[in-house]
């Protein structure tokens, strides 16, 4: 998992014409397949007498960036994947393009398409928020009371946010890190306490 990553904020739209036919580009910030679906059966409603609704989007999950472009009915390469290399380019995560294209009598050909798709691709990037989203992850580590000077003087020589503390039989902190920063810091915390502070991997 990468500690940042650019995203746009919200949506974004653009319109371009080539030789008469209207392609119509939307932007949209998503985190998951189910809300590409959502996204795109909604297109495919609100678009329902397009010529043709390509596609692109990059998601990032725990293990990698997960790419995938649809031409829907262009020849292939021609649209999909130029929406998706200027995705690239721009080094976006977590973003999914469609461009809508109403036909207007006159053919582009491959290469007229593959320029048409990038470029309604850029117009509507350049309308977008562009903003960078760091990735954490919360570790409750429990341990022992009496040795809560050598826990939080380690908590505070690493990149580590603490949330919460708390102070019973057993004391407990919640902390978020960078991902790139949990191996060293749950290492340490063993070396430190002498395997007497346990954590376990917090979810919302």
């Amino acid at each position: 998992m990468i500690d940042s990553y650019r995203t746009i904020e919200g949506e974004a739209q653009a319109k371009i014409v080539r030789k008469k036919s209207r392609f119509i580009s939307l932007c949209h910030r998503v985190s998951s397949i189910e809300q590409v679906d959502s996204l795109l059966e909604e297109t495919r409603r609100t678009y329902h007498d397009a010529s043709h609704r390509c596609y692109a989007y990059r998601l990032i999950t725990d293990a990698a960036t997960i790419e995938y472009s649809s031409d829907a009915g262009e020849p292939a390469g021609s649209a999909g994947l130029p929406i998706l290399q200027q995705m690239q380019k721009a080094a976006l995560h977590n973003i999914l393009v469609i461009v809508v294209r109403y036909f207007g009598g006159t053919k582009l050909g491959i290469g007229g398409l593959i320029h048409a798709y990038g470029d309604a691709t850029v117009e509507a990037l350049a309308m977008a928020k562009i903003v960078i989203k760091k990735q954490e992850i919360r570790l409750s580590v429990s341990f022992p009371p009496e040795i809560s000077s050598r826990v939080m003087g380690l908590i505070h020589r690493h990149p580590a946010r603490v949330e919460d503390v708390k102070y019973e039989q057993d004391a407990r902190v919640l902390v978020a890190l960078p991902p790139s920063g949990v191996e060293r810091f749950t290492r340490e915390l063993t070396e430190a306490t002498g395997a007497r502070a346990h954590w376990e991997e917090k979810h919302d």
